[in-house]
């Protein structure tokens, strides 16, 4: 039994991480710790004071309880807002804090992004513009070419966690462009675990959403890799047969 962690702020689609839990279907067990999320709102100061190491550290005790082996900040604003240099420093002093290996959702997006050898991203973000093009530059830093960048304008995650199947593949239709490898989604608030292959086939090529990617990230950390269709292409890279 592999045991990953999660701190995940407030509640809006935390649903996705059980149900991915499922989808794996291997000796993989994911436990999940709420965080203060503070002020819902996809706006800079809020999002930095959401991300504080003193916010992360309340989480870990109980995380650390569960025999977790790796831990993910599952939040993608409150961790590229910080920047590429901050972000590092987020994850390094969440390492330090919970005595195993850490990283955030925004890492997990540039390394699944390396992953599937995508290099032109279209991304499809919740966030109003100004935020989502914080994602954008973090990409960029990380080396990928964005070849779209759709903000949606919404403030809550209250709010993008009413968002449904219609809203979740209008915002990737909209979002995407011939020329990009892959389409992003970001947001940790957005339910998206039930809809990736579905997206997948309708677009033509492979989807990265941010529970989707948090996960992965969590199984890297822990040395594990597993086969997982009904999770889009990102987990089709290992085997079919499992030891």
């Amino acid at each position: 039994m592999t045991a990953l962690g999660f701190l995940y702020p407030g509640h809006s689609a935390e649903d996705d991480y059980p149900r991915i839990e499922q989808l794996i279907g291997s000796d993989i067990r994911i436990d999940l710790v709420h965080t203060d999320i503070g002020e819902d709102a996809h706006r800079v100061d809020a999002l930095l004071r959401m991300g504080s190491a003193e916010r992360l550290a309340t989480g870990v005790e109980a995380l650390r309880l569960t025999g977790a082996e790796a831990v993910v900040w599952a939040c993608t604003s409150g961790s590229f807002v910080y920047g590429w240099e901050g972000a590092h420093e987020q994850v390094r002093s969440l390492a330090v804090t919970a005595g195993m290996p850490a990283s955030s959702t925004s890492f997990a997006f540039v390394h699944a992004v390396r992953e599937l050898g995508a290099r032109r991203l279209a991304v499809g973000a919740t966030y109003p513009d100004d935020v989502a093009a914080l994602f954008a530059r973090f990409l960029t830093d990380a080396g990928a070419e964005v070849t779209a960048l759709r903000g949606s304008g919404i403030i809550t995650a209250a709010e993008v966690g009413t968002w449904g199947e219609a809203e979740v593949f209008a915002l990737a239709k909209e979002a995407d462009t011939a020329d990009a490898d892959a389409v992003l989604l970001p947001d940790t608030a957005l339910h998206t675990a039930a809809h990736i292959p579905a997206l997948e086939r309708e677009l033509g090529k492979p989807v990265l959403t941010a529970n989707q990617v948090t996960v992965w990230e969590a199984l890297r950390l822990t040395g594990r890799r597993v086969n997982a269709p009904s999770l889009g292409a990102l987990f089709t890279r290992e085997p079919i047969v499992q030891v």
